[in-house]
């Protein structure tokens, strides 16, 4: 019986349910026991804890090779692609005074500075050991993700299999992760979820990703001004954890867009900001997990 289902981010399709099982589920549990749980950390078997792999809707097929066979370079990014380059780079400046920083927003539209922007990013500790092109498919998946509704609902799908009929308590999304586990969550509010913990996520970026979720933003209470994005469905308690230097979740604080339940941490990650697995063993994570699989939880 599953307990626990995690939805991972951006860069996996070439891994596989079993091969992030092995990754996420140590560092979960590591989280648990640093959050002084670990009765429940030590209890949460295999097979309770599942993982909703999506990242093979990226992968394209093998083909054979021609002479001169295409490949994907910073001249074939689209402009919602390159705007997002740009946003990674302001937060990385913002984050790190070694950074340059990209002197104008319309240089999303110039080629060069799309270049100046990878290699920034490629050489930075938030990317370690990231190359240029990945960092270019990674910017696609999440265009495709948001623009694609084939791929939006396959990796939706992925997710409502994952939960299934199990009597799941906790969702963790990662990356753009969060946003597949979010938006499942608000399609489902059937599921017995109680919480979701979002690690790295980006689900606060306006104009880019916040305004694309689905469901969209509501118009705030009169008074209150702009928009207010509408609560995952089920869940009790909503965890949101981010490393100040993480350039993918450039908005830490959830608060103001989505209200003041979401639950927000600042941690450190050390040199890999990103990564998921410093995310899952920080005390933090570990404590949102633990208290809804024991049973605690806010109202709502």
């Amino acid at each position: 019986m599953r307990r626990v289902v995690c939805v991972h981010g951006i860069g996996q399709q070439h891994k596989g349910e079993d091969l992030l099982r092995t990754e996420w589920v140590p560092a979960l549990r590591d989280g648990i026991r640093r959050a002084g749980a670990d009765a429940v950390g030590g209890s949460l078997g295999d097979a309770e804890v599942g993982c909703a792999f999506y990242g093979d809707v990226f992968r394209p097929p093998g083909r054979r090779l021609a002479i001169g066979d295409p490949r994907l370079s910073a001249d074939d990014l689209t402009v919602f692609e390159r705007e997002l380059l740009m946003a990674w780079w302001r937060g990385a400046a913002e984050a790190d005074r070694g950074v340059a920083a990209p002197y104008a927003r319309t240089l999303a539209r110039v080629p060069g500075s799309v270049q100046a922007g990878l290699r920034a990013l490629s050489g930075l500790r938030f990317f370690a050991g990231v190359a240029e092109r990945a960092l270019l498919l990674d910017l696609r998946q999440v265009r495709l993700y948001l623009s694609d509704q084939d791929v939006r609902a396959a990796a939706q799908d992925r997710v409502a299999a994952a939960v299934g009929d199990d009597q799941v308590r906790v969702l963790v999304g990662h990356s753009l992760g969060a946003v597949v586990a979010y938006e499942a969550l608000c399609a489902h509010p059937e599921w017995p979820v109680r919480a979701l913990v979002t690690l790295g996520a980006p689900l606060g970026i306006r104009n880019l990703i916040f305004e694309r979720l689905r469901p969209p933003p509501a118009q705030a209470a009169e008074g209150a001004g702009g928009l207010t994005g509408r609560w995952p469905g089920p869940v009790r308690v909503w965890t949101n954890v981010a490393d100040a230097g993480d350039v993918v979740a450039l908005v830490k604080d959830l608060r103001p867009q989505f209200g003041p339940r979401v639950e927000c941490y600042l941690i450190d990650n050390g040199a890999r900001a990103h990564a998921v697995s410093p995310y899952l063993t920080a005390k933090e994570t570990g404590a949102a997990i633990a208290a809804a699989l024991a049973g605690a939880g806010g109202g709502g």
